[in-house]
């Protein structure tokens, strides 16, 4: 099992935007201290909710802050991206880091970004299965061209090549590994057709997981996927986590923090074209995240990421760790996980 911090750069009531940027890269300092595996960096625009607008930016400063640690994108939104431009930051981070960048990809929302970045609703409600190709190909082949509705160009070299890797284990590697944010069963299919592992969102429990697990599998083996890829798939499970003596005292930090954070940042989000979205209770959605997740002792958070591994067959898991929305505190969250969790799983 390998678990990892997941790093919004939330910016909680009466925060700067500097304090919420420093509590991110401080997380993921003390994750790699701590012996987590892995960090997974979200990307928001211009709303509090987070404050990183470039993961695979942010990813890469904590590459060359860390030495063992995984870095992921969790992830970087395709509509608003070149995915060339995406695919070339990818390899250059892949071949520098030794392999240890992930990237992680989604569709992201109708937000106003893509009219900021002029990308359009089409490249949101159509565009993203012809970015992802044009993305893996970046990443699997030593020359690309493109002939779709979006992107058309000539041939031109891939440079750097994922290939040319300082390490032997790198270079007979296929390529950077890529992961698809999936939140519905077309893009369960889409990722399974392509071969590549999921991220689930922290916002659904181990059933619909394992559903959407089972589901990935099937459109895999009709797609005529490799066994072997199929069963060696590590999917990834977002979700929160919060340590402390008790349950009680676990639920109450993320219940007095996390409906502030959550009201302000989710009504910031604007929406392209005026449609109307209904927005989730903050206080019934933290409540629900600490029922869903590893929220309470060390002993029963290692007991939960167990058994959501046990009935999903999902080993890996990016846990949002700054739900208290204080830096010393998160330190110490993610310190308790290490030394506490951790070894229980172990």
């Amino acid at each position: 099992m390998r678990v990892g911090s997941f790093v919004l750069a939330a910016q909680f009531p009466g925060q700067g935007q500097g304090e919420a940027l420093h509590r991110a890269v401080r997380t993921a300092e003390v994750s790699e201290e701590a012996g987590l595996d892995a960090v997974w960096l979200a990307e928001h625009h211009f709303v509090p909710y987070g404050t990183c607008p470039s993961a695979i930016t942010l990813a890469a400063l904590l590459l060359g802050r860390t030495r063992r640690l995984r870095v992921g994108t969790a992830v970087s939104v395709l509509p608003t991206v070149h995915p060339v431009a995406l695919g070339e930051q990818t390899a250059l981070l892949h071949v520098t880091s030794g392999g240890r960048f992930t990237l992680g990809v989604g569709r992201g929302g109708p937000w106003v970004d893509l009219e900021v970045f002029g990308s359009g609703l089409e490249a949101y409600e159509h565009g993203f299965p012809e970015s992802l190709d044009l993305l893996t190909r970046w990443l699997r082949e030593p020359a690309v061209s493109a002939d779709g509705p979006r992107f058309s160009f000539r041939e031109v070299p891939v440079v750097p090549r994922p290939s040319e890797a300082l390490t032997e284990d790198l270079a007979e590697a296929p390529g950077p590994e890529v992961v698809v944010a999936c939140t519905s069963p077309s893009s369960v299919r889409l990722a399974a057709e392509r071969g590549l592992p999921m991220l689930l969102g922290m916002h659904v429990g181990d059933e619909e997981k394992a559903e959407m697990v089972a589901l990935w599998k099937q459109h895999a083996r009709a797609a005529g996927r490799p066994g072997d890829e199929i069963a060696g798939a590590a999917h990834v499970s977002a979700g929160v986590c919060q340590i402390a003596d008790s349950r009680t005292d676990a639920a109450e930090t993320l219940t007095k923090a996390m409906p502030g954070w959550l009201k302000q940042g989710l009504e910031a989000h604007v929406t392209v074209d005026g449609r109307i979205r209904s927005m989730r209770d903050p206080l019934a959605y933290t409540e629900l995240l600490c029922g869903l997740h590893p929220v309470g002792t060390p002993r029963l958070c290692a007991d939960r990421l167990a058994a959501t591994s046990e009935r999903t067959g999902i080993s890996r898991f990016a846990l949002l760790t700054e739900g208290s929305g204080d830096l010393a505190a998160t330190e110490e969250n993610v310190r308790r996980l290490g030394t506490e969790v951790l070894p229980h799983l172990r």
